[in-house]
């Protein structure tokens, strides 16, 4: 019996990989998972909610036991971003993943790189750093874009989430180390709050997020 994990990350394009995953595969052999850090939106809930229906299957909730978010990193690590990447991925997603492998035992995980050339090209690097992750990019496969994917989430009547309506490319955590001055500026007239506490943060460790 072929078992696979998907990683449904609350955005589109991983909601519509794991729907492709569920209708290959069938439900009884497919696992969801989801990373949940507490400075995501809330209206991840009712995103997920409506994706189960969709699926008629369960995603799984899976949390570090170490830190809520990225401000935990931060303020218990002292480290924002850097060279090697940004901690905080690792802490509240890549080390749960890593975990979670082993202990399912499976055929192949689903990712939701899209169909354009960035994705295509981070597929391929993803599969010569991890190949023992066995994973498999459904959207690329079947050459489904972002837009493909918004359109196929508004032809099953589910809303895409909330940070896509506020213009934001991606459902990241809201005050993600990684965004540029852009995004930041953004986040400034959006969450004044979570502005406030990165500022903050980055005073207290000596370090910014913003290259």
């Amino acid at each position: 019996m072929t078992k696979i994990i998907s990683w449904w990350s609350a955005g589109v394009t991983s909601a519509v990989a794991t729907k492709l995953a569920l209708d290959t595969y069938g439900a009884d052999n497919v696992i969801i998972y989801y990373f949940k850090i507490d400075s995501a939106h809330g209206d991840n809930a009712r995103f997920m909610a409506e994706c189960e229906t969709w699926y008629g299957a369960k995603i799984h909730i899976v949390q570090s036991s170490k830190y809520k978010d990225q401000f935990d990193v931060i303020e218990q690590r002292r480290y924002v971003n850097g060279p090697s990447g940004a901690l905080c991925t690792y802490e509240l997603k890549k080390k749960l993943r890593q975990d979670i492998e082993t202990q399912v035992a499976y055929d192949g995980q689903v990712f939701g790189f899209e169909y354009t050339k960035k994705e295509i090209n981070r597929a391929i690097r993803f599969k010569e750093q991890y190949p023992d992750a066995k994973p498999l990019f459904p959207l690329i496969e079947q050459k489904i874009t972002k837009p493909n994917a918004l359109y196929m989430l508004e032809a099953a009547g589910i809303k895409r989430p909330a940070m896509y309506e506020l213009g934001y490319s991606n459902n990241n955590c809201i005050g993600c180390v990684k965004g540029g001055m852009g995004y930041w500026n953004k986040v400034r007239a959006d969450f004044p709050h979570t502005f406030v506490r990165m500022a903050q943060a980055e005073r207290n460790v000596g370090r910014s997020c913003i290259k």
